[in-house]
């Protein structure tokens, strides 16, 4: 029987919004299930939610599934989709869904209906196949229409290592061929694209297994690309009136007691060392060290905004389940700072903040994003007036610039709302990159002043910032976005230097030579090899410019000088060569 009010789509329409979209993929996640238990009958179901792009389904399975699996169990859902069953949503008990599920040797799904409070639940039947859900689903199998199995995972039950590690299989669903054919040409596109790939090709940067899961070896090319950011960030900086601190990699673990992170972030945070019988730990922020800073000495209201900026080093817990190359990783270096100023300098700050993340960002070639103000969350310090004051100064900020947001409900850290800030990048995913966090209970917690007008101390209002993040998360973003082809002013190798001849070799080392006095990263490829084989090597290694050097280049003293696109700049004298150079380098691009 059909539950009362159940929502489902027309037989041969799907629409766009979310919700539908979501039901449309929940539902083919069940068809898999279905194929799946008819191939391997053995298989226990855990579960299958729909996702932004898709749908998986965990399986317990004795036997690795591979590739050729798939196209079992894609045969097979068309076989289901083709007979076009009914999907039968029916009301039960609790204890009788138990008993039900216990009988077909169900033990996850047992599991989930012990830990349901309701007295009732519902089952959905499709062809014969029974799953738990709380639905809602299609008519009928029949209304799928197009889509695909993309791959195989591992995942550990509700997330946890404790728990044994399933099988997911992880798919998509379209209304249309097109769409779904559209969608797999962007899904090679990030594939094309993806960070670790071309971290390996260009070599860039690589994790290893001895040194540890999730920590970062930068390799030349990807240290160069690393200065220049670094190198750019603290110009900038000082332009902006920050002070640059260093702060240690360590400190006593009272510390993030008293900061709070101990009681909100513990599960983020690795075990303490015990350092002449004091507990020590490794920092997962810079804030409670900037703060040390500012109270070593006595302020005035005349010296606030006080702002401090570092790029520090930080070290956080992530399950090895989750750690994803550049973007997800353990040790990571923040671009971190933390603006201490009174009250009524709040909104100023944040604006000057707001400017200041957006130029950093277009800088390097991110002039789309997404604008989110979070609120305060369930678990929470301060007072609700002063996180109310604070998401009103955030939100004002926001107002003021004329920027277009939406509210992220229940989103702020435990001490204060923030804005985030996503970044779109050339495909046009979002990326969290920049959050600006208002923070009335740090300056509390730890006791700072200012001397005001009045005579009196009152306690400053912190303001915690980051405009790329984690320095190792934005550069694996640059990677992507770019597709490893960075602009000239990042570009590991900006000029390659061709030779087509081993005549042709002093004449090239000498232009070498004189473009590093420049300061022109630069390098000669003067083997024994055809120049079509050098182009292509040059090319592939996406170095900026490629200048080829013969006989007409050796006699006139030019260069022939072309893109890594493969434009064909012609010929032009050093100098021109040079200015051309420079101006790029200017204009970062």
């Amino acid at each position: 029987m059909k539950g009362t009010g159940e929502k489902t789509l027309a037989r041969n329409i799907v629409s766009d919004t979310k919700e539908e979209k979501d039901i449309y993929r929940h539902s083919t996640s069940h068809v898999m299930a279905h194929a799946v238990k008819m191939l391997f009958p053995d298989a226990k179901l855990a579960i299958g939610p729909a996702t932004e792009d898709g749908f998986y389904y965990d399986f317990d399975l004795e036997r690795p599934l591979t590739p050729e699996d798939l196209e079992r169990i894609e045969g097979k859902m068309k076989e289901i989709i083709k007979d076009d069953s009914r999907f039968i949503r029916k009301v039960l008990k609790k204890a009788d869904a138990i008993d039900l599920f216990r009988k077909m040797g169900e033990s996850y799904k047992v599991e989930l209906l012990e830990e349901i409070a309701d007295d009732e639940v519902s089952v959905y039947e499709e062809g014969g196949f029974v799953d738990l859900c709380r639905g809602p689903h299609l008519p009928s199998a029949g209304v799928i229409k197009a889509f695909k199995l993309l791959s195989i995972a591992g995942a550990y039950w509700r997330g946890s290592e404790k728990n044994k590690m399933l099988q997911r299989i992880y798919g998509t669903a379209y209304s249309n061929e097109k769409d779904l054919k559209d969608y797999l040409s962007f899904l090679e596109e990030v594939k094309k694209r993806d960070h670790r790939r071309l971290g390996k090709d260009l070599d860039l940067f690589s994790i290893n297994d001895e040194i540890g899961p999730g920590l970062i070896l930068w390799h030349p090319n990807g240290a160069v690309i690393r200065k220049e950011i670094e190198d750019f960030w603290r110009n900038e900086h000082a332009k902006a009136d920050y002070k640059i601190l260093y702060t240690p990699h360590i400190a006593r673990l009272n510390l993030w007691q008293r900061s709070g992170h101990l009681d909100f972030y513990r599960e983020n945070m690795y075990s303490p060392m015990e350092i002449d019988n004091i507990e020590y730990e490794l920092k997962p922020m810079n804030c409670p060290f900037h703060i040390q800073v500012y109270k070593s000495s006595l302020r005035s209201y005349r010296e606030l905004p006080v702002r401090y900026a570092e790029l520090g080093t930080v070290y956080r817990y992530e399950r090895s389940g989750v750690l994803h190359g550049l973007m997800r990783v353990r040790g990571f270096t923040q671009d971190d700072a933390h603006i201490f100023c009174r009250e009524d300098q709040i909104e100023d700050e944040i604006m000057r903040v707001l400017d200041f993340t957006l130029f950093v960002l277009k800088t390097f070639g991110f002039t789309e994003y997404d604008v989110y103000l979070s609120t305060r969350p369930d678990k929470y310090v301060g007072t609700t007036e002063n996180w109310e004051r604070s998401t009103h100064a955030l939100k004002h900020a926001l107002d003021s610039k004329g920027l277009a947001y939406a509210i992220d409900p229940g989103e702020g850290v435990f001490y204060g709302p923030k804005i985030d800030i996503k970044v779109k990048d050339s495909l046009k995913r979002a990326w969290q990159c920049s959050t600006i966090q208002v923070d009335f209970n740090n300056p509390e917690r730890f006791d700072i002043a200012y001397r005001a007008s009045d005579g009196k101390d009152h306690a400053p209002i912190m303001i915690h910032r980051a405009l790329m993040g984690s320095l190792e998360r934005f550069f694996g973003i640059l990677i992507e976005h770019h597709a490893g082809a960075f602009p000239v002013w990042l570009a590991p190798v900006q000029v390659a230097v061709l030779t087509i001849a081993e005549r042709h070799a002093d004449y090239a080392l000498s232009l070498a030579s004189r473009l590093k006095t420049e300061g022109i990263r630069t390098e000669s490829n003067l083997d024994n090899e055809k120049i079509g084989h050098k182009i292509r090597e040059a090319t592939i290694r996406k170095m900026s410019y490629l200048v080829i050097i013969g006989d007409k280049e050796v006699s006139e003293g030019g260069l022939s000088v072309r893109k890594r696109n493969g434009d064909n700049l012609g010929s032009m004298t050093e100098a021109q060569f040079l200015d051309m150079l420079r101006e790029d380098i200017k204009l970062r691009r």
